[in-house]
Parts: C-alpha cells; sequence; structure tokens
C-alpha cells in the first residue's frame, strides 16, 4: 500500500462502527465503488494481521476498536491526593477506551450531560509518573512533556534530569466531589461515548455497591484475557497493544461493570499479571515468567506489505522501510559524499554478505533515487537537522553490525546479556524512526531537533552499555573456550554457567559453579548473590516436563540432577521469593578455575520486604514518592540500598570470604 492507502485505511477504521470483511475496507481503500483488488485485499489483511490495528472476529469478519470500545464500560478509581485536591488526571485510565492517537490531555468528560472543565495542576514531575505507567514507566516521562509547550522545553533542557516542575491539565472536579459525596473507595463508572473523539460520560458507582462476586467474575475474565494476550501475540509492540488485546480476549464481560479499574486490576488485584522488563523498556506477562529474548532483529513498524527493497533488507535482518535508506541518501548528501558503495556499507555494513546481483539491485536503487532527490535537496536548508541525521545514521549502521556479528555464532546466545536481541531491536526501531522523521525536505522545528538529540544521547548511552556488556561476554566465552581446548584441568571435571533471577524482578546474576556444587553451596551463592542474610528456610525443587515438583535434598550435587529436559531450578527462600536458577552452557575449567559471578544488574531487596509487588512499590517510592513516602521506602529498604546498584567486584570479594569457611 502507498501512504494514501494507508490514511485511508486509519480513517476507516477510526469510523468503523460494525464489524467489516476485507471486502469492505478494500473498496473503501480503493475509492467508493470500485470493485476490490484482491492483491490490495492481501496486503491490507497481513497490514492488518501484523500492526494489531483491529481485531480478528472469525474467519470473514474484523472488528475495529472503536466497534469494541464504543460503547463500553469501565472504572476510575480517584486517588487520596486527587480527592484532596480537587482534581482528577485522566493520564492512562482510559486505555483502550479512548483512540490512542489522542493526548490523555484532549480528553472530554461529561457529568449529567454538562462537560467537566479542565484545570491545571502544578507538581514535581515524579508525582505525576503513577498516572501514566501504563504506557510504560519509560514512556510517562513523555506523555507529561507533550502536555503543553511548556512542560516539553522543561524536559529538553536537560535529558538525564527531570524539571524541578511541571504544569498539567487535568479534570476541575471540586464541585463533583462536593455534590455526590465523594469518599476514598468510591468509584466513577465511566462510558465511552465517542472512542474516535475520547468523550466520556461519568457517574458515581459507590465502594460498597457492587457485589463481590460480580467482581471476582470480572477479574477473572480479565485475568483469562490478558493470559491470553499473552500467549497468542506474545508482548506485543507496546502495553496499550497488549491491553487492548487483553479486553477482546477477556470478552464483553471485560468490557462492561460491575469491574476493578486497570489500575486496581494489575497493581492490587491480580496474583497472575506482572509488570516485567522488556529489554530498555516494560511489559505486562504472566507473573513469575520472565519474556524470552528473540534471536534477531525485531521492528514492529517495518511496513507488513514490503517492497522488493524493503524485502532484501528483511532478508538481511535489517528490518527497515525505504524511507530510511531515503534518510541515509540525504545524509550522502549532508556529507557531499557520491560514492555509491560508501552509502551501501552503511546501509548494509560488510559484516553482512550480499550476493553480487544483491548489490546491483541495491546500488541500481540507491543511483537513481540520488538522481530523484538531489536537486530537491538543499544543504542551506539542512543545518539543522543534517547533523542530527548523520549521528543517528552511524548508531543505527552500529547496531546492525553489531547484531550481524552475534548472528554469526561467535558465542553461545547462553552467555550474551539477558535480553540482547530485544534492546538491540529496541534501539534499532528507535533510530529507523527517527532516520523517517529525517527523510523528507521539510525540516523540524527547533525544539522537536533539541528533542531528536536528547532522545539521541540516551539511545547512543544504552547501546554502549549494551556494547559493553556483550564485550565482557565474550570475552568469558572465549576464556572457557581457550580452556576447554588446552585441555583444562586433570580432573576431567565439568564446571557450569548459572543465571539466578528472582521472579517478579529485573535482579539477576550470572556465575560460574562446579558440577560438585551441593544444593548448601548453590544456597550460599544465592545469598551472596542477592545480599541475603540466611534468616529464612529455603529449598530447591525442579519442575520436570511432564508436571510436578521434585524437590532436592541439600547435600545433593549439581552433576547428579536429573533435569528430564528443563534445564532449571527453583530455589524458594521464605513465603515471598522465589529465584530461578537456569543452568546455562558447561565447559572444562582451567586448574585455578574458582566458583565466581561474571555479571549481573540491579540491586536485590532486602530479604525482610513483604515480595516483589512490594519491593517495587518502595523503589518507585524512593524515586519519585512525597517525603513520607521516601522515608517509609527508607526505613524498609535500609539506609545502604542503592536502586539499580550492582557491585561485581565487592559481590565476588564476599563469595570468596564465605568459601573460605
Amino acid at each position: 500500500m502507498d501512504l494514501e492507502q494507508e490514511e485511508a485505511l486509519y480513517e476507516f477504521l477510526e469510523n468503523a462502527t460494525e464489524p467489516f470483511t476485507l471486502d469492505d475496507i478494500t473498496i473503501y481503500v480503493q475509492a467508493s465503488g470500485q470493485k476490490p483488488d484482491r492483491k490490495l485485499i492481501m496486503e491490507i489483511g497481513a497490514y492488518l494481521e501484523i500492526r494489531k490495528i483491529a481485531f480478528k472476529q472469525d474467519n470473514k469478519f474484523w472488528v475495529s476498536r472503536r466497534t469494541c470500545f464504543e460503547p463500553a464500560s469501565f472504572v476510575i478509581t480517584p486517588t487520596r491526593l486527587e480527592l484532596l485536591n480537587g482534581i482528577l488526571i485522566p493520564g492512562h485510565r482510559c486505555v483502550p477506551f479512548a483512540n490512542p492517537m489522542t493526548l490523555p490531555h484532549r480528553y472530554k468528560f461529561f457529568w449529567k450531560g454538562e462537560l467537566v472543565p479542565m484545570t491545571t495542576t502544578e507538581a514535581p514531575p515524579e508525582e505525576l509518573y503513577p498516572y501514566y505507567c501504563i504506557y510504560g514507566e519509560e514512556f510517562a516521562p513523555q506523555y507529561i512533556a507533550r502536555d503543553n509547550p511548556e512542560n516539553e522545553e522543561a524536559f529538553n533542557a536537560d535529558p538525564y534530569e527531570d524539571p524541578p516542575e511541571v504544569s498539567i491539565h487535568t479534570l476541575d472536579m471540586r464541585v463533583i466531589y462536593r455534590e455526590s459525596s465523594f469518599v476514598p473507595g468510591d468509584r466513577f463508572l465511566v462510558r465511552t461515548l465517542d472512542w474516535k473523539e475520547c468523550r466520556f460520560e461519568i457517574e458515581k458507582a459507590g465502594k460498597d455497591d457492587w457485589p463481590r462476586e460480580d467482581l471476582d467474575k470480572w477479574l477473572e475474565a480479565a485475568e483469562s484475557g490478558f493470559e491470553n494476550s499473552f500467549a497468542l501475540l506474545g508482548p506485543g509492540a507496546g502495553t496499550e497493544e497488549q491491553i487492548s488485546f487483553a479486553y477482546w480476549f477477556g470478552g464483553k464481560r471485560m468490557r462492561e461493570t460491575p469491574s476493578y479499574s486497570l489500575e486496581e486490576f494489575l497493581f492490587e488485584k491480580t496474583n497472575r499479571v506482572d509488570t516485567v522488563p522488556f529489554g530498555i523498556e516494560t511489559r505486562f506477562w504472566f507473573a513469575g515468567k520472565e519474556i524470552p529474548d528473540s534471536k534477531n532483529l525485531q521492528n514492529y513498524t517495518v511496513p507488513p506489505d514490503r517492497t522488493f527493497i524493503e524485502e532484501l533488507f528483511f532478508e538481511k535482518n535489517i528490518p527497515i522501510s525505504e524511507f530510511v535508506i531515503l534518510s541515509y541518501i540525504r545524509d550522502a548528501f549532508f556529507r557531499n559524499e557520491k560514492d555509491i558503495d560508501l552509502v551501501i556499507n552503511r546501509l548494509i555494513p560488510p559484516v553482512v554478505h550480499l550476493e553480487e546481483a544483491e548489490w546491483d539491485l541495491l546500488a541500481d536503487y540507491i543511483t537513481d533515487s540520488m538522481e530523484d532527490f538531489y536537486k530537491g535537496y538543499s544543504l542551506f536548508l539542512d543545518q539543522g537537522a543534517g547533523p542530527v541525521r548523520q549521528r543517528v545514521a552511524e548508531l543505527h549502521t552500529a547496531v546492525i553490525e553489531l547484531s550481524a556479528k552475534l548472528q554469526k555464532g561467535e558465542i553461545e546466545t547462553a552467555w550474551l546479556p539477558r535480553h540482547t536481541f530485544i534492546v538491540l531491536s529496541q534501539i534499532q526501531g528507535h533510530a529507523a524512526a527517527l532516520l523517517e522523521d529525517l527523510a523528507f525536505d521539510e525540516s523540524p522545528s527547533d525544539s522537536e531537533i533539541i528533542a531528536m538529540d536528547n532522545s539521541l544521547d540516551s539511545m547512543i548511552d544504552t547501546y554502549s552499555d549494551i556494547k559493553e556488556l556483550i564485550n565482557t561476554a565474550m570475552d568469558n566465552f572465549r576464556r572457557s573456550n581457550l580452556t576447554l581446548i588446552q585441555g583444562g584441568s586433570t580432573t576431567g571435571q565439568f564446571w557450569r554457567m548459572i543465571q539466578i533471577s528472582i521472579s517478579g524482578l529485573d535482579v539477576w546474576r550470572r556465575a560460574i559453579i562446579s558440577h560438585e556444587c551441593t544444593m548448601e553451596d548453590l544456597h550460599r551463592l544465592i545469598q551472596v548473590g542477592m545480599d541475603w542474610k540466611g534468616d529464612m528456610r529455603f529449598r530447591f525443587y525442579c519442575e520436570p516436563s511432564e508436571g510436578g515438583k521434585e524437590y532436592l535434598h541439600d547435600k545433593v550435587k549439581l552433576g547428579d540432577v536429573n533435569f528430564r529436559g528443563k534445564k532449571e531450578l527453583i530455589y524458594e527462600y521464605g513465603p515471598k521469593w522465589n529465584v530461578k536458577v537456569i543452568i546455562m552452557s558447561s565447559y572444562q575449567p582451567a586448574k585455578d578455575e574458582v566458583t565466581r559471578f561474571i555479571t549481573g544488574e540491579g540491586a536485590a531487596p532486602p530479604e525482610q520486604v513483604d515480595g516483589p509487588r512490594h519491593f517495587r512499590k518502595l523503589v518507585g517510592s524512593l524515586e519519585a514518592g512525597s517525603t513520607s513516602d521516601k522515608q517509609t521506602a527508607r526505613s524498609e529498604l535500609g539506609l545502604e540500598f542503592v536502586p539499580g546498584g550492582f557491585d561485581l567486584d565487592k559481590m565476588n570479594r564476599a563469595l570468596r570470604a564465605v568459601l573460605k569457611k
């Protein structure tokens, strides 16, 4: 599809209020009255399937987001802070019942037929982040920044520090709270009047108005909806997509009341759905489970109906659109380069093999494109965007090259940092999106250029961090392989690399241990790795592939465990903590090999904290809570706790001291 057809497709979906067929949407996209083009039908079908912008009802009919969520009912539960200040912050409260193309501060709410007036609220941004975190904690600052130009300017002033205070648009609820005698625990029942224009009607629902059994039925539908979404679609392109499909798979019951608010469900009621790390982003996922890494780059914005040149790049694991190629061509103009080979080598680094015919095809395409666009290019007008485009292209090329090297099999993927390809995919996807924005004649505004530059700085920092971790992993892998080639020790004893991670948290460690290590030894290693004191009972068990638990005695050696195909153990420590122990690659050690940690991430929670969910709340309070919340968090976490802190050398010193005892 071309751009005009894509725009027509989105226009159709925004206005569709009844189930439709591919014939229906194809006629609209072509132009009303024409017969459906079978090729276009296939392209539209692929587009809907891959982009997840509509729901497939059966083999014939599709349902738009608007049809699914208008009219439908959901719940918003005001916080004590909102009641105290007489406001309501739309934030993420209306996901997925609102058009995602509209920002929350533009929503319209009606009370007894009257439009609820807007006001503004000033606060430090960390106090407002919880009202936007369902979009993903990493995206909350962007939503607040886009509330108004002043916020955007304040955030762009220093990309590494939040501004001391921001102002956001909120609903002025003072009269409504007073007239309805609203108290903490009361809810708003919200009906979607217009999904496209984001118009909602609200009415009060008392905290004791709904029977518990009705709420339990909604809870079951919600948990089933989310789990079906995860199982069928994976982590998806974002949390908004996950939530939309959860409400679809949860059925009509999930889109009506009585119900809990989405916040209550995700952060208080469910034990089956949790927020988990997904590279440099977050997703919702099965509680206690980790999202598996991919094995190549994944860019959810790459066109599903790829052109021949986009398909060539896609087959080389470079998922980009032709607009990215155009941006590289503009970069060549900015560099005053005319050598086609230089452009090709930046687009497809030499480590990626190109057949001669593929090279010729790409060279012809770039030559023709350069001739087409050079006449309209102005170096003078490109002075603002040119330097940013150049830096983005260099980062994009570096990511493609690093990914290609990893895929050549020089290192076992088990040795790589967790979510290596997910992180690289996210950097590549963000860089490609910036290149698409910089591919056209019209230069972005100065404020947009500043925002792009700041975003680029953050991406470069992330790339540098992941590359350093990859280099460390490759060094460890090569040393272990070299030891194996040289014969290792004379004992014939094999060692293992293991990964230990706390379920529900982005806290993990990798270590090298002997096959002779007992469960008691492994317990001590985990205690050191998590800086725990051993004050609670522990036990290990493995879960054979056919189900059930098999508990292991303290004296059982790692080399004697019968994993029955599933190379992992679960370490239960007290009533709240489960640690997954993944058994990774095996190798023969050097004569002086010692048990040691080799990498890791995240500060582990103190063992007395009441489980992963409570720990995340404490860390959130420590970083963005009120003064009293911070004091409470500090008293539970300890004065020496540093969020995200991980000191490998200190950990190995502590391990050596334990092993000597």
